[in-house]
């Protein structure tokens, strides 16, 4: 399997992309569809493996010096097992050393032969990545575009290589736009904006792929330099009665974190970010006391999911935790409880504040001890995983 560099995406697709099979970053105007395919492209060349790379929106140069930004040094792969078409110098009336020249850039044979020449040439099943479906479709027509992309969708797959196209869909024909979206590829990631509550943000989402079942949800990303394609949730609420060890735990999780403390417990909100296995996380920590219960509602109206956090020693703080919980309930958030302080005498296992919460088998209680780092990413994984399995409501997958 081809991983596409995205762990969240390559999950949706059973592992990535198999030899032989063609997928669509199928992007709506507007948002950062192409760093998909960017993205795809560099994680398959740091493995050493050959590609392929048809550009035909800037020079290979430029293009690949503005990359860097991300962290991605193309040119150090640049050779026979990296080969770069270079349509758009030509166009444009220029030279790039570092691309192979086509000629005729408004004739779609020419695509095609440069295309498959390279693709036979390069002697092994490769991946090869098309920068913008699109902009050869202005410049060769759609209809025109579209037979060719079949032909080289044919050759891919009886040579085993793989085609990742970059496309935005502006406004073409009706016809040809719902062709590509569902019967030119095996695989079509959907990728647009959306607002969800008081958030706005981008998404992407798996609309089908034809060797593993499409769940049909979508997920927030967001695009970091260095770095690229982040699965993003903005918001995670961490709460839980005083003293369970809350500001602690986004500590321990946190690349920075922020607390307002005064004479050791924390008197405002906990702001903590994480950046961890291509997630990138916003914290906010509200105080266990009564009293900062307004914050919890104010807050948890945004959130996407919520830790609990209970000091696994302290079960007559469970009365207080089970209040919290009701309120976390009340916004149908995803949830899990986090059995703190595990390494202390007397501390109950997950198991018995399970019963003592009378929890059902699907809610999940993370032994943690958030102190030594112990368990916290393991519980974040799980909460963003069972965030992405609510998915979101984006009204385009």
């Amino acid at each position: 399997m081809l991983e596409t560099g995205i762990p969240k995406l390559d999950k949706l697709l059973g592992g990535g992309i198999p030899r032989g099979r063609t997928l669509i970053y199928y992007a709506y105007p507007g948002v950062e569809g192409k760093v998909f395919g960017m993205q795809t492209l560099y994680n398959h060349l740091k493995k050493h493996h050959s590609a392929i790379f048809l550009t035909t929106s800037c020079s290979p140069t430029p293009l690949f010096k503005e990359l860097k930004e991300f962290g991605w040094n193309f040119f150090a792969y640049l050779g026979e097992k990296f080969r770069v078409i270079d349509s758009y110098s030509p166009f444009i009336g220029t030279k790039d050393e570092l691309g192979i020249p086509m000629d005729e850039t408004e004739v779609i044979e020419s695509y095609t032969l440069h295309l498959l020449r390279e693709m036979e040439n390069i002697g092994e099943p490769t991946l090869v990545v098309v920068d913008s479906l699109s902009t050869i479709m202005d410049l060769c027509g759609e209809y025109e575009t579209l037979e060719a992309v079949r032909e080289w969708n044919r050759y891919a797959k009886i040579h085993e290589h793989v085609i990742v196209y970059n496309f935005t869909a502006w406004p073409y024909s009706e016809d040809v736009l719902q062709e590509l979206k569902e019967n030119t590829f095996e695989a079509t990631i959907m990728i647009g904006g959306i607002a969800e509550r008081v958030i706005f943000g981008q998404y992407f989402g798996l609309l089908k792929a034809e060797w593993t079942p499409a769940e049909r949800k979508s997920v927030l990303f967001k695009v970091v330099r260095p770095g690229g394609i982040r699965v993003y949730v903005p918001k995670i609420v961490v709460t839980g009665p005083h003293n369970a060890g809350k500001s602690t735990f986004i500590r321990a999780l946190s690349t920075e974190a922020v607390s307002v403390d005064r004479l050791g417990t924390t008197v405002a909100l906990d702001r903590g970010h994480v950046e961890y296995k291509g997630l990138s996380v916003d914290l906010f920590g509200t105080p266990g006391q009564e009293r900062f219960d307004p914050l919890l509602k104010i807050i948890g109206g945004e959130a996407m999911g919520v830790f609990l956090v209970v000091d696994s020693t302290k079960s007559r703080d469970f009365v207080r935790a089970k209040q919290m919980l009701e309120s976390i309930k009340a916004y149908g958030l995803p949830f899990v409880v986090i059995a703190n302080k595990q390494d202390l005498p007397d501390a109950l296992s997950p198991e018995e504040i399970r019963e003592r919460f009378s929890l059902p088998r699907n809610v999940d209680v993370i032994p943690t001890i958030a102190s030594d780092g112990v368990g916290v990413f393991e519980a974040l994984e799980r909460l963003v995983d069972r965030i992405m399995e609510d998915g979101i409501n984006e009204g385009g997958v």
